[in-house]
């Protein structure tokens, strides 16, 4: 048998073991017999598969199944407490780290400052962090798989290399190899708006469609679209870049370089600043008496208290995401749109002018009855990470590795 043959065969395997685990996990407790039905695999292969993940402890089976004539059929389903991963949300200012099991469940947490303004004390401290977060978890940890990161930048996910960061300089950080040598697990990165709408997907509010648009509106403005189930990269691993759609080709220059992107005008920063340029300008608020320590919560109180300089902020901010949405929209005609963020706190105001532009801007056939819901899982930072731990065992990629061990 030639190199490729046995690549083949070892891809079909893959994704042969990848369609029953899925199955278990997805639609589990589940007999031989209805995998086999549903997956059109045969018989033969079926056991085979679910013997090898008995084996690994990756599936367990359960009481019989009520009988509907013949021999009783036994029931799957995925273990899940065996397994865990760490699961990183890397802020530009902070890092969050949790332990996660199969499941999704968050087992313990942590969250400190974490400044780094560099690549070199970026990874120093990244591994030194983990190292301290698993020291104290040794009680509560069994078997270690995987360890997933998700951060701000621009990252190739299939070889694990951060290409762009952008409040520090970046040359070619191989993130994933890195972690991987020093824990000896797998690990797998991905861009943070991205991975979040992955999460949505698998765990929160995006779970029954199919295809959706989360963009998020932080100290960037970033997307993730997710289309038949996974998140849209494209050619360069890359796409969803929202933030540098351009809405004003006279407005301020990004830190991307062009002028007038989504980000300049929609993200936490620019939010702020446009309040606190209002507010120098001598423009009546309820925020004068906050304007030395101003937040976005403070402004989406404002504004639903009805303060109209705050209103006004907001109902800007609610047009240029708009804009920008009503693009993507006719780009990819989602089933739902999901925005994370601060501002969702005001979004009585933020949605409907959002809505309006969408509505005007965007085909109808797109757009009607599209809903626009805010982020179920914004207090859960890390969850963002592990979904990439989960798609690489419902996609087989972590799944075959663990079999192999």
């Amino acid at each position: 048998m030639t190199g490729g043959q046995i690549g083949n065969v070892d891809l079909v395997k893959q994704l042969n073991g990848a369609a029953v685990y899925r199955l278990i996990d997805q639609q589990g407790p589940i007999s031989r017999i209805q995998i086999a039905e549903i997956s059109r695999l045969a018989p033969a292969s079926i056991t085979k598969i679910t013997r090898h993940l008995l084996e690994r402890g990756l599936i367990k089976e359960l009481a019989q199944q009520a009988s509907t004539g013949g021999r009783r059929a036994i029931s799957l389903t995925t273990q899940s407490a065996p397994f865990h991963s760490l699961a990183v949300r890397l802020g530009r200012k902070k890092i969050e780290i949790g332990l996660f099991d199969l499941s999704g469940k968050l087992i313990s947490k942590h969250e400190e400052n974490f400044y780094y303004p560099d690549q070199k004390t970026l990874s120093d401290g990244l591994v030194e962090h983990l190292h301290q977060f698993l020291f104290s978890q040794q009680k509560k940890l069994n078997e270690l798989i995987a360890v997933a990161i998700s951060l701000p930048g621009l990252i190739n996910a299939e070889t694990g290399m951060v290409d762009y960061m952008p409040h520090i300089p970046i040359d070619k950080l191989p993130l994933s190899e890195l972690i991987r040598l020093e824990f000896n697990v797998q690990c797998f990165i991905g861009n943070d708006s991205r991975s979040h709408a992955l999460a949505e997907h698998y765990f929160g509010i995006s779970k029954a469609h199919s295809d959706s648009i989360l963009i998020s509106v932080h100290n960037g403005t970033g997307a993730g679209i997710i289309v038949n189930g996974d998140v849209f990269l494209g050619h360069n691993r890359n796409a969803g870049e929202i933030g540098h759609i351009q809405i004003d080709p006279l407005g301020k220059r990004c830190q991307c370089g062009n002028f007038g992107c989504l980000e300049t005008v929609a993200s936490n920063p620019a939010i702020l600043e446009h309040a606190q340029h209002l507010l120098a300008m001598g423009h009546k608020s309820k925020l004068q008496t906050k304007k030395d320590a101003l937040t976005l919560p403070d402004i989406c109180k404002a504004a639903l208290s009805g303060d109209e300089m705050s209103r006004q902020i907001l109902l800007n901010v609610g047009h240029h995401l708009g804009k920008a949405l009503a693009i993507t929209i006719n780009l990819f005609n989602p089933q739902q749109i999901v925005i994370s963020g601060e501002i969702t706190q005001a979004q009585e105001i933020v949605f409907p002018a959002i809505q309006h532009c969408i509505r005007n801007q965007s085909l109808s056939a797109f757009h009607n009855d599209l809903p626009i819901v805010s982020s179920t899982l914004s207090k859960m930072p890390t969850l963002g990470a592990f979904a990439l731990v989960k798609r690489a065992m419902l996609n087989g990629t972590l799944l075959q590795i663990l079999l192999d061990d």
